[in-house]
């Protein structure tokens, strides 16, 4: 018997092997979804993050790639453990998809760079597909390919109507998904790392305010990227604003539309957790800081509320900044909106079991960088104040996972930094939002896309043009 059992010990060996790595790359090492709450290996999942949208566009140049490791060093220096980054640049410099289908491998593995090394230093990726705007391709780009083709397009909402442009996008997605990392030697749709999907950074709809062409589009294309990565959790990328499905809820959007909504595209049972980003220097512009951090308070609980009872499923602030070209603009200012913002996240996710389960600030740069800055630029050894609030949510949200995975003590953990559950305002409706909001001007988010995008030329030059308000 002895002998038998050393004999087939190395097969025990290989398959416990095989086991371990099915688990790793298909199993519970995957961040999922349960009720309202994020888990990971079933156990809540709560976070502090960061957007560095610029990742993959800077590695394409290896003599600049130590900027990514750079901040992804430093991001996990100061607890950071979420970046959300771009898995597209189609045409134009330094473009993934050059055409139709047809990648460059050189910035593919700039991808693969960039994935790595944020598993080296524990960090998980939001990856998004394609851009509502026209940086980096976007939807103008797609449809402009079916134009150059011969189809029969207007104009760049046909991006969510046309077969044509439609079976572009799909090809994208599944190029991505099965895209071997030159790395890592997983696939992307087998990377534990890859915390989840965006089908479309901040989706608008001029041609259909009511946001039922965006949510036919949601409901096709989210579909199909679960029909081929069931691993992987997936969002929309939206921007929060309400549409026609709950007509009521349209006076806490900051005084018009951009063609979605909220809740009908959150509630796609492929959708796994809701978004939202804000920015108020921009969206209110003409009202004083009081009034739009007010504004955020509102923005935040209206939505988490409807994550926790309509939508039951996770939320998570996107994106949030201020930005250093704002008139009267100080550091401490800055860190007085970051902090407002961060004050809540922890306090809805004490108060709601998780379900709002962090924040991702727009955004962390490297030094040296400075063709990319937008306004809203966060360098974190240059910015010693607002990393040290950065590092400070990025404590209290891993205590209250912890404590969340000790339930008994939630109640008992009392204020800390960033607990907002003193404040009232966040406990019930704000009903009176539309008064604040109805008199902003439709067109002060323009400037948004200019500002955070500003080393692109069609920005400064066109920021006026831009569509999407109503």
């Amino acid at each position: 018997m002895a002998n038998f059992i050393l004999s087939i010990l190395p097969y025990i060996c290989i398959i416990f092997a095989f086991s371990y790595l099915a688990q790793s790359t298909n199993g519970e090492s995957f961040v999922k979804t349960q009720g309202t709450e994020f888990v990971l290996d079933g156990r809540p999942f709560l976070f502090n993050g960061f957007n560095s949208y610029w990742m993959m566009h800077v590695a394409a140049n290896p003599s600049e790639r130590n900027k990514v490791t750079e901040v992804f060093s430093e991001a996990a220096a100061n607890g950071l453990t979420v970046c959300r980054t771009w898995a597209f640049t189609d045409g134009g410099d330094r473009a993934l998809q050059l055409s139709p289908g047809v990648y460059d491998e050189r910035v593919f593995e700039a991808l693969d760079f960039v994935i790595s090394e944020a598993k080296t230093y524990g960090i998980r990726l939001i990856l998004s597909f394609v851009n509502n705007f026209k940086d980096y391709g976007g939807r103008a780009q797609y449809v402009e390919w079916a134009r150059n083709a011969g189809t029969a397009v207007n104009d760049e909402d046909d991006f969510y109507t046309s077969s044509v442009v439609k079976g572009y996008y799909q090809n994208h997605i599944k190029s991505i998904l099965n895209r071997v990392n030159t790395i890592t030697k997983l696939a992307y749709k087998d990377e534990p790392a890859i915390l989840a999907w965006e089908l479309i950074n901040e989706p608008r709809c001029q041609s259909d305010y009511s946001g039922k062409t965006i949510n036919a589009w949601v409901e096709e294309m989210a579909a199909y990227t679960k029909s081929l990565d069931s691993n992987h959790l997936l969002e929309v990328g939206m921007e929060g604003f309400y549409g026609d499905s709950m007509p009521e809820k349209k006076q806490y959007n900051p005084g018009y539309q951009v063609g979605t909504d909220y809740i009908s595209s959150n509630l796609v049972k492929e959708i796994d957790f809701a978004t939202i980003h804000a920015y108020p220097d921009i969206w209110l512009s003409g009202q004083n800081d009081g009034s739009q951090t007010e504004f955020v308070r509102r923005w935040m609980w209206s939505h988490w509320e409807d994550a926790r009872t309509i939508l039951r499923k996770p939320l998570i602030f996107a994106e949030f900044g201020k930005s250093k070209k704002d008139p009267g603009y100080s550091e401490n200012e800055r860190d007085v909106f970051i902090n407002a913002v961060y004050t809540n996240i922890y306090s809805f996710a004490r108060t709601g079991g998780g379900s709002m389960a962090g924040g991702l600030v727009w955004q962390v740069m490297a030094e040296g960088m400075d063709s990319y800055y937008d306004g809203y630029e966060i360098i974190l050894p240059r910015d010693p104040s607002t990393t040290a609030l950065i590092n400070k949510q990025s404590h209290v949200m891993k205590v209250l996972e912890q404590t969340m995975r000790r339930p008994n003590m939630v109640e008992n953990t009392g204020s800390e930094v960033g607990d907002a559950s003193s404040d009232k305002s966040i406990s019930k409706p704000h009903t009176q939002a539309r008064a604040k909001t109805e008199g902003v001007h439709v067109h002060a988010h323009h400037h948004r896309h200019h500002r955070r995008h500003g080393h692109h030329s069609y920005y400064r030059r066109n920021a006026h043009k831009e569509q999407g308000q109503h």
